[in-house]
């Protein structure tokens, strides 16, 4: 009785994060492989959109009316902080844009919300980047848009490469990604951002970071940490230790 008391015990209390994305969102896998024991994602998604990836879908994606009924959606079950993850959606209508849309999640009754964008600007002040790189698989109006997010918050986008893809994102593999973050690398900056959540990068950070000699971040590495900061499971400061497995220590621990 002993042992079946410990091993049906339970499975403990478990920290809840809601996570909104595009209705094309393919990798809630590597959005859960960021996350430690004891937090749960629970996912939704908007509505779908029959159009190429580009600046007028990703406009179409800043809908607050949808994004509102997905944080009313998910509250049922509580969760300790809400994200929506989706970089260009987020960053497509700038700073003020970005902030409107957590104001939004905010005013439907998420307690802590975040865009995958106000995100990547939460991690870089912790870093102190001013000056950075963008490596993105979108179209060149679209990179061009997430530059012009981080030159209004005072970052000086230094270098910037683009795979000018409209469609089926999740497919690019690992190679492409690899050589598009070397290609985005420049002298002169302090990090290289990886845009799109829609985009693998979990297995390719740590190895390009450690060849370029620099940080290199990724929208949904920043997406994970600002949500897991937000629900408590992380001490503020992209540079402080965290509780992840060993082996993904090094993702969140950087050198202030």
């Amino acid at each position: 009785m002993e042992h079946e008391s410990a091993l049906f015990g339970g499975p403990g209390e478990q920290i809840g994060i809601g996570v909104i994305c595009p209705f094309d969102m393919a990798l809630d896998r590597e959005l859960w492989r960021w996350m430690p024991d004891g937090v749960s994602l629970y996912f939704t998604r908007t509505g779908f959109i029959d159009a190429p990836v580009d600046v007028d879908m990703c406009r179409d994606l800043n809908n607050h009316t949808e994004i509102a009924a997905a944080v009313r959606s998910i509250s049922a079950v509580r969760p300790s902080a809400y994200a929506y993850a989706c970089a260009s959606g987020s960053f497509v209508y700038g700073i003020s844009g970005a902030v409107e849309l957590s104001n939004c999640m905010l005013g439907a009754g998420a307690q802590r919300a975040v865009t995958t964008s106000e995100a990547l600007l939460r991690a870089l002040d912790s870093l102190g980047i001013s000056c950075i790189s963008v490596a993105t698989p979108y179209t060149n109006a679209l990179t061009g848009l997430l530059c012009d997010f981080l030159a209004q918050s005072g970052r000086s986008v230094v270098a910037q490469c683009g795979l000018g893809r409209d469609h089926d994102i999740w497919t690019i593999p690992y190679s492409v990604t690899a050589d598009l973050i070397r290609g985005a690398d420049h002298p002169d900056a302090d990090a290289i951002f990886v845009s799109c959540t829609n985009l693998w990068t979990y297995d390719v950070l740590g190895a390009l970071e450690a060849e370029l000699g620099k940080p290199v971040l990724s929208a949904n590495q920043v997406t994970a940490w600002a949500t897991l900061v937000d629900a408590g499971v992380l001490t503020p400061g992209f540079a402080q230790p965290h509780t992840l497995p060993a082996a993904d220590q090094s993702l969140f621990t950087r050198a202030a």
